[in-house]
């Protein structure tokens, strides 16, 4: 029994890192911005596929190469879902700062978009964007310094151009070159991450109930959370932009006033959450399969962690990450309603929520009464921000 509380517990820290990494993210940009970025899970899931990509390209090296894979693809994803997230909050997000709900449906839809982009890109897709942005942009950038009239023309003029211009390559590209080019990179199927050898094994610990092995793979992921956790904080408190953060965090326009810029603070912002949320997808890959929809299994937790920690505190979504995971893997393992067993009325209440989906369901009702309690969380915002 004690060996089984202790396992679940372990495994309920480690996927409350998870959260932690993502949420840290999404409550730098929520707290900074008030943006409700439902696109969070697929910037996991992009960061995940970007960790399988390497792996493969690092089994072409050799062995030995394969073996420190780990410590190339963390930056790769960071970097990967970091441009994603520029792109984002660039073409999309900044026309919407002030107006959530339209906010929300936006990055819901570049949700959808990203899941279904996973599913088919292959090469006629990349070379046909590559395409597109290459006259597109380029013409875009010829006409920057010319007349607003000769510009708005520009834009009426390529933007079809470009796009059946692509199209077309595409097309002879499919016919000449057949299923070379058309086969899906990753389908709508599960894709595996295998770990190094050196994360395959576990620390063992004897007790007396029995053996309780600490493995490698999840003390990996605690470690790599706490070290982001640290570099956050670092970069927050010790770097001057993190100082512009900060300011713009509790007074935008004051801080407009006194010479920061705010839309490059903002854009900064997000891409570095963003780039959590794919340094959170590496670690998700080293947990199981990665597939289109799998960070759909995760941002509805990694809101809930901001929310209850209070909303830009670091403490709090760390304390919030840790609760909810450990939560969500105990009631949903069973292992509270076997430590209940002698108390025939909890056992048969844990029983009935000891499946993930039903351990989800008791969390939320969980969260809710806490809400009821403290609205504004653990640690909720003061000062200025809040009058804001």
């Amino acid at each position: 029994m004690l060996v089984g509380l202790l396992d679940s517990l372990y495994s309920g820290i480690s996927i409350g890192a998870v959260l932690l990494i993502a949420a840290l993210g999404l409550a730098i940009v929520f707290g900074l911005m008030g943006v409700i970025n439902m696109a969070h899970g697929e910037l996991m899931m992009l960061g995940a596929y970007t960790t399988f990509v390497v792996q493969n390209g690092f089994k072409l090296l050799g062995e030995s190469w394969f073996e420190v894979y780990i410590i190339f693809a963390i930056p790769v994803a960071f970097l990967v879902a970091a441009a994603v997230g520029l792109v984002l909050e660039r073409g999309v997000i900044r026309y919407l700062y002030g107006r959530p709900l339209e906010t929300l449906l936006a990055t819901w839809g570049v949700s959808l978009i990203l899941q279904q982009f996973v599913r088919s890109v292959n090469w006629v897709f990349v070379i046909g964007i590559a395409v597109f942005c290459l006259l597109f942009f380029g013409a875009m950038w010829v006409l920057s310094n010319r007349l607003d009239r000769i510009r708005n023309w520009g834009v009426a003029v390529m933007l079809p151009l470009s796009l059946g211009i692509s199209f077309f390559t595409g097309k002879f590209l499919a016919q000449t070159f057949k299923l070379a080019v058309t086969q899906p990179w990753f389908g709508t199927q599960g894709v595996d991450v295998t770990a190094p050898k050196w994360l395959r094994d576990g620390l063992r610990v004897e007790l007396s109930g029995g053996n309780f092995q600490l493995s490698y793979v999840r003390l990996f992921i605690i470690g790599l959370t706490i070290l982001c956790v640290v570099g956050i904080y670092l970069f927050l408190q010790r770097s001057a932009w993190g100082l512009r953060i900060r300011s713009v965090t509790q007074n935008r326009s004051m801080s407009a006033c006194l010479g920061i810029p705010t839309q490059t603070v903002d854009a900064l912002t997000f891409a570095i959450g963003s780039g959590l949320a794919g340094v959170a997808g590496c670690a998700i890959s080293l947990l199981g399969s990665v597939s289109p929809n799998t960070g759909q299994s995760y941002v509805v937790d990694t809101f809930m962690v901001v929310v209850v920690g209070g909303v830009g505190k670091l403490v709090g979504s760390i304390v919030a990450a840790i609760a909810i995971g450990t939560a969500n893997y105990l009631i949903g393992s069973g292992v509270l309603a076997l430590t209940f067993t002698p108390i025939k009325p909890l056992f048969d209440f844990f029983s009935f929520f000891a499946t993930s989906s039903m351990a989800k369901v008791m969390v939320f009702a969980l969260i809710i009464a806490f809400l009821q309690v403290r609205p504004g969380g653990m640690f909720p915002q003061k000062g200025r921000s809040v009058d804001a």
